[in-house]
Parts: structure tokens; sequence; C-alpha cells
């Protein structure tokens, strides 16, 4: 049962989460009911559990090759590459289902599109070929905030979409100070992440651009009205602070910096603490009016 539970990738799907239930709290202007909160995180859940799976059985020569995935159930043979096939499709069929039928149709088919897009499009198509794989890969990691607005309204705003477009641009600036920790990884398994293809400073430029766009959308939210001051001060401060950090990240690129003294997880781990900051805001404007 561990071995099937790491094949769904349980600690990214934690960041999906954080994404889909303050969403949810945001469309409803308040709580929007427990038993569709529940609905649309399992659903959820078994979605990108599936398409995690399905790239694990994809990705299990690279991984082998990798010392940060090598232990993987499938690397290490505790689960079959057939199994591990099988279960992440069972996962992906039965998620479609569920949110069909205890959510809604335009929520499960978003969830078909960040299955498709994430495994297809990502997976089979743009990792192993082309250095801003992570870019257009990542749309499949914005889909939760749809599906999570679409679980509660059943459609699809302007306000969705622009916090659609706040994880698409964070989505650069999180993960590529990850693979320039593991730099040498990538280049063994002859995938062409940006920081393997592309010097540090180039890299760091980009990702400026990515957090200077990721700040904006989520400040372009504001006028629309679904906010209030809680999110509004949120956005504003923790935004500052994340590009203050990829800031000073680029200038000790400039440097010369590598390793510790770059820090990269620093960056890393301080764009899992932005989103979150920023999320947990949309979560509680509903409730904090003045």
């Amino acid at each position: 049962m561990r071995n099937y539970v790491a094949l769904t990738k349980p600690r990214i799907i934690e960041l999906l989460l954080i994404t889909t239930v303050p969403v949810m709290f945001l469309a409803a202007q308040g709580f929007p009911g427990l038993g569709l909160l529940l609905a649309t995180v399992i659903g959820g859940y078994l979605a990108a559990g599936g398409a995690n799976a399905l790239n694990m059985y994809l990705d299990r020569d690279i991984d082998a090759q990798m010392k940060r995935t090598r232990n993987r159930p499938i690397v290490t043979g505790e689960v079959s590459p057939r199994a591990a096939l099988i279960f992440g499709i069972a996962l992906s069929i039965i998620s479609a289902v569920w949110l069909g039928l205890l959510v809604n149709v335009i929520s499960a088919a978003l969830a078909v599109g960040a299955i498709l897009l994430y495994v297809v499009f990502y997976t089979m198509i743009l990792k192993r070929r082309t250095s801003q794989n992570i870019v257009w890969g990542g749309i499949a990691g914005c889909m939760p905030v749809l599906i999570g607005w679409s679980s509660v309204t059943g459609t699809v705003s302007w306000t969705a979409f622009f916090l659609f477009l706040v994880v698409f641009f964070w989505t650069p600036p999180h993960y590529w100070p990850l693979a320039e920790k593991f730099t040498r990884d990538y280049e063994t398994a002859g995938v062409p992440m940006l920081p393997v293809v592309s010097s540090r400073t180039s890299v760091a430029h980009q990702m400026i651009l990515h957090t200077v766009l990721m700040v904006a959308s989520s400040l372009a939210i504001i006028p629309l009205g679904h906010t209030g001051w809680v999110y509004g001060a949120t956005a504003v401060a923790a935004g500052a602070w994340f590009l203050y950090l990829v800031i000073r990240y680029a200038v000790r690129t400039h440097r010369g910096l590598s390793g510790k003294a770059l820090a990269p997880m620093t960056v890393f781990h301080a764009s899992i603490t932005y989103l979150t900051l920023l999320f947990v805001a949309l979560a509680l404007d509903p409730f904090i009016r003045l």
C-alpha cells in the first residue's frame, strides 16, 4: 500500500490541494459545503495521483539514472511497470467518473484535460525535447484552480483564469532552483531542463520575468471584486518578498556563486511558502471583510 501511495506523489498533491480548496472558498464566498468539498478534493487527488503514476511508468528509465528518483517503487521493483500502468489508468478513469457524478461534468472534463496535459503533453512530448518543458508542461499543475472554481460555480470566470496564471507563472521560479540543485542528475538522464542547457544568469533572468508576471496576475484579481483586503495585503507583501528573493538569487548568479553560496533551495522552499500564504489568504478573505 505504501508503494502505491508513493506512485501518486502525495507531496506534490499537497500543493495541488492548497490551490483547490481556497479557490472553492472564494468561489462560494464562504464555506462551499462539506460534501462538495470532500468530493472535489478526493476527485482531484485521484486525478493527480493517476497522472503521477502514469508519469512514473513513462519515466522509469530516467528515474533509474537520477539519485533523486532512484528509490521510486517501479525503479526498485516493489511495483511492476505493468501494475503501475494499470493503477494509473484506473485512478484516472475513477477520478473522471467520480467528479462527473458527484461534482459536475465541467470539473470532470477539466480533470481529464489535466491528466492528458501532464501525461501526454509534458511527460511524453515536452520533457525530453525542450528546455521549456516545465513552463508549458506546468499547465497541468494549474488546472486544480479551475477545477476548484468550476466545482462551486459550474463555470470558469476571469478570477479563476488569473489564479490559473498565478500558478502558471509560479511554476518556473519554483522548479528551476530544484533543477539547479540536481543539474548533474538531469544531465545524466539526458533531460534538457533549463539549468542544464543555459547559464545560471540566463535562468535567473527568466525567473525574474516569470515572478513579475506571477505577482501581476495575483494583483489583477483584486479589481474583479471577489477579494478583499486580506488577500490584497497578502498578495502585495508576499509578492514583494518572493520577488526580492528571486532578484537576490539573480545577483548571486552574476557574482558567479554556485552550490550552497547560490542557495537555490532557499528560493525553492520560499516559492512553496509564497503560494501557501497567497492561497490561505484567499480562503480566509471571504470570512474577514471590513
